[in-house]
């Protein structure tokens, strides 16, 4: 997984008000959620700012990132666990970051890529992409940048399920029965279905 770095600077208040005005000085409210628990077993979590241009490149891509957290020259990995847009501007509103334990599974979202030309493509059909992306849960270092997908096999009107997919290391946490891609019958593919079953 690649890497990207994001500065912060601790919030001293909290609280709509505060909020308000950090937004309309181009900086989104953020949360780190650590390693650490409170007394009612919480993660001790810490409250931070970042410029909106700071977040561009982790937000607004295909792909995944661990992140090199700096707040106020403190250091720590941590990965994107959430993020609220407006609903109308698509302005960023909040982000809330999970640290990073090595020794601890996290779970996280990887895009998937189709690989191969299915044999249902080259019968007429239309392959589609139902799941862009994957929920898996696994040590953050084996986590690769994307689910590779050979669809070289897959006829028409065939599909690749959750459950039909294993990769090392990666324990795969969406429904198994949950169809990933398909071989879709075009006009044209049941049209040469129906002359060849004449």
């Amino acid at each position: 997984m690649k890497s990207i770095e994001i500065n912060g600077s601790l919030r001293t208040e909290t609280g709509k008000k505060a909020t308000n005005s950090l937004r309309k000085s181009n900086n989104v409210p953020c949360v780190l959620y650590g390693m650490q628990k409170d007394e009612n077993g919480n993660q001790v979590a810490t409250h931070f700012t970042v410029p909106v241009d700071g977040l561009r490149k982790l937000v607004y891509t295909p792909h995944i990132y661990v992140v090199d957290l700096t707040i106020d020259g403190k250091t720590v990995n941590a990965i994107l666990k959430d993020i609220q847009f407006h609903p109308v501007t698509d302005a960023i509103l909040h982000v809330d970051f999970l640290q990073i334990n090595e020794e601890k599974p996290i779970v996280m979202e990887v895009p998937v890529q189709m690989e191969g030309l299915a044999e249902g493509v080259k019968a007429g059909g239309k392959l589609a992409l139902q799941i862009r992306k994957l929920k898996v849960k696994a040590l953050y270092n084996i986590i690769p940048e994307r689910l590779v997908i050979n669809v070289t096999n897959l006829g028409l009107g065939k599909t690749i399920k959750v459950g039909e997919l294993s990769y090392e290391g990666l324990e795969l946490l969406n429904a198994k029965e949950a169809v990933v891609c398909a071989v879709k019958l075009t006009r044209a593919a049941r049209g040469a279905q129906a002359a060849a079953g004449k």
